[in-house]
């Protein structure tokens, strides 16, 4: 197999961000002047054989591909930067001995933990939410805060209504906005009471009862009909009843799940600021 690739500005996105999401790219910048360069290329070829294709290594000439070293903040060479699920997460300069390039490698290789949680996403994928499930709570035994075992057990948690266990395995994690976004879906799964029919037959029947206008949005919010949901929530901050502040705060947990740059975030929250002020 070629575990060493010559690449350029416009095969980076593929054989760089899209192929660091399946293996770790190591990208190494460098120039044909450049003496330290000359000596690290060879070794860096060197460890990547070694591995036999547990990280792939591209080489990238500065001088042919500017653009690309400016990009990424490449100030001197020889420059090394590590990708993993299409971004940067180490990197180092200079001619460094083989045995630091191994370190260097090592570190930012999967480890069994990782692995675990790629099989996990894979019976998600499946179906199989039991087996999924056991297998995050099993690196979770050993690694309490691992990042991506903590939020894919939180979201099955969430799908099946086990909102509180869900919070407390988040609030165990580091902040992130995936973290976040999870937090939002647990604190609307968990606050809609309700039968949905029976709400829109409620707000159907008297459009001013904000009391069921505001369950059956959170319920909607509950269900992914976001739009809708953010229409009644909308219209319950706007009466400036009692529940006008926890309408806001459900709203905002809706932009939570959907991210700032969706349009239905963009939208509503300028909706709400001029509701609100």
């Amino acid at each position: 197999m070629n575990f060493v690739k010559d690449i350029d500005q416009q095969s980076f996105g593929q054989e760089v961000l899209q192929r660091s999401h399946e293996v770790p790219v190591v990208v190494d910048f460098w120039a044909a002047w450049c003496a330290p360069c000359r000596t690290l290329g060879p070794a860096l070829e060197r460890v990547a054989e070694a591995y036999g294709g547990a990280f792939q290594l591209v080489k990238v000439d500065v001088d042919a591909n500017q653009q690309l070293a400016m990009q990424f903040g490449v100030r001197s060479i020889p420059t090394v930067i590590a990708f993993r699920d299409g971004k940067p997460v180490s990197q180092f300069m200079g001619a460094v001995p083989e045995q630091q390039i191994r370190a260097f490698v090592d570190s930012i290789l999967p480890s069994e933990a990782d692995r675990l949680v790629d099989e996990a996403r894979n019976f998600v994928l499946d179906g199989d939410e039991q087996q999924a499930e056991a297998l995050f709570r099993e690196v979770l035994a050993d690694v309490p805060d691992h990042p991506d075992a903590g939020t894919g057990l939180a979201a099955l948690l969430i799908a099946r209504g086990e909102t509180d266990e869900a919070l407390i395995l988040l609030g165990k994690l580091g902040r992130s906005a995936e973290v976040e976004r999870l937090e939002a879906a647990a604190r609307l799964q968990a606050s809609h009471v309700g039968d949905l029919g029976d709400l829109e037959a409620a707000v159907a029947a008297e459009p001013q009862d904000m009391p069921a206008r505001f369950e059956l949005g959170k319920a909607l919010a509950a269900r992914g009909e976001h739009e809708v949901a953010l229409d009644h929530l909308l219209e319950v901050v706007r009466s400036g009843e009692e529940l006008r502040n926890q309408a806001r705060q459900a709203m905002v947990d809706v932009f939570g799940i959907l991210g700032p740059d969706h349009p239905l975030t963009a939208a509503y929250r300028k909706a709400l600021a001029n509701a609100l002020f």
